[in-house]
């Protein structure tokens, strides 16, 4: 019976951080870039029961009942990287990141492009799909949290106000006419290889930078101002999905309450002496 509480127990922590992990998902539905985490159920390893009764099968193996399942848990979660919708803004600071057909890693999952993020004190290097940028008080083109969107010379990019231009490789001019750089969009074979931080940042987890995509015969992509790219929340599939977890909740609470009211018949009525 105490491994039922266990199993119902399991099913119902799973189905919690599998809600909790939608719930975070629709509250980013309009986070410009953000890339719905996804996560899958897994069943722990299966007991094979058999029947022990040394009388009646001395000598012989015990007959063999069946498996017995010891409960869920959800496996790591990750991250969507499949492109979002392009939404047009007319703002010169928001700049949409198109990829086109990514080749295929030795996974067989397709590749990801991000922009290039300088965060921190330190200046570690982090990635993003958010285009939603702004220009701070020097006239560089930072994240809206203050962080430096890189070049391809690995620097800061200058561009003075918000009348510069860029073109679809991502050449930065200003107001002025003169040449500021290039931004720099970085490649990942594999972006499972990315976690998430928070503020719409990533980090390698692997040692090293990722490489750049600019120059590789192999990528295209796209880049357009004044456009920016959508959350890939789908928000209707996800409110589903959050009541088909709260759902399964529920019924492994029931059942968690069962085998509750069966103990307490066991410890208080069966036995008692009249």
């Amino acid at each position: 019976m105490l491994r039922g509480l266990y199993g119902a127990a399991a099913g119902m922590i799973a189905q919690q951080q599998r809600q909790e992990m939608l719930t975070n998902n629709l509250a980013n539905a309009n986070t410009p870039g953000y890339k719905a985490d996804q996560a899958s159920l897994r069943a722990f390893p299966n007991m094979l029961i058999s029947a022990m009764d040394t009388e009646t099968h001395q000598g012989a193996s015990a007959p063999t009942i069946g498996e017995l399942t010891t409960g869920v848990y959800l496996q790591e979660r990750m991250p969507n990287f499949r492109q979002g919708d392009i939404n047009e803004t007319g703002n010169s600071t928001d700049i949409a990141l198109l990829q086109g057909v990514m080749p295929e890693g030795e996974l067989g999952r397709p590749g990801a492009l991000f922009y290039t993020i300088q965060a921190g004190n330190e200046g570690e290097v982090r990635y993003s799909r958010n285009g939603n940028f702004t220009i701070d008080g020097a006239g560089f083109l930072t994240t809206t949290e203050g962080h430096y969107l890189l070049g391809t010379n690995g620097q800061p990019l200058e561009v003075g106000d918000e009348n510069f231009t860029i073109d679809e490789n991502g050449l930065l001019t200003s107001s002025n006419g003169d040449a500021v750089g290039q931004i720099n969009i970085a490649y990942a074979e594999d972006p499972m290889l990315l976690v998430k931080e928070g503020n719409g940042l990533l980090r390698f987890t692997e040692e090293g930078e990722l490489p750049t995509a600019i120059g590789n015969a192999d990528i295209s992509f796209q880049l357009q101002q004044g456009f920016v790219e959508r959350s890939n929340v789908d928000a209707s599939q996800t409110m589903t999905e959050m009541m088909n977890a709260y759902r399964s909740f529920e019924a492994n609470q029931r059942i968690l309450q069962a085998y509750d009211q069966s103990l307490e018949k066991a410890v208080n009525e069966v036995g008692r002496i009249g």
